[in-house]
């Protein structure tokens, strides 16, 4: 990795304490730690409560973002904004040390096709995981892991051992 490469990233020390203080700061100021995976689940619940709002009625799933007792409007919910302000700050970051631009990473064994559909039905999974675990993996690994949840710890475990032995099958097509 060439010197001016390294450069453009941040010390990893610094960004976990970083970090570190975010969610920390989350926590005194909002009473939660953070997510990503509420927000899409907020966001969800408001575009289907407009597509099939009969669905919606019946659904204890939605409906817990819906119901104003529980819960602020789905768009007003912080972690929507705590979504937005990740992409943004990401592409901001992205801009700022000129890392920029369209590619889509693949091994030469794989067409571009074949790995956007891998790409898509590994989201899938993952988002399917999330509803199983009850949480994202930020939300499992920074806010359940700070809080020495053992289900959050366990659950990071299986992530990556998931990945190392889901890389051991697929793993020809990145030689």
């Amino acid at each position: 990795m060439s010197s001016e490469l390294k450069k453009n990233y941040m010390n990893p020390y610094v960004a976990g304490f970083g970090l570190g203080m975010i969610l920390l700061s989350a926590y005194v100021l909002m009473g939660r730690g953070l997510g990503a995976s509420g927000a899409f689940a907020s966001f969800v619940s408001w575009v289907m409560s407009h597509v099939a709002p009969d669905h919606i009625a019946g659904n204890g799933f939605f409906e817990k973002y819906l119901d104003p007792e529980r819960a602020p409007h789905p768009l007003k919910d912080w972690l929507v904004f705590e979504v937005i302000g990740v992409m943004l700050g990401g592409l901001f970051s992205g801009l700022i040390a000129g890392r920029v631009r369209f590619s889509i990473d693949r091994g030469p064994q794989v067409g571009t096709t074949a790995r956007l559909v891998m790409a898509f039905i590994g989201g899938i999974l993952m988002a399917i995981g999330a509803q199983f675990a009850r949480g994202c993996t930020s939300g499992q690994a920074l806010s359940g892991g700070a809080l020495l949840n053992m289900g959050s710890w366990m659950f990071m475990m299986c992530v990556f051992g998931g990945g190392y032995l889901m890389a051991w099958f697929v793993r020809r097509q990145w030689l």
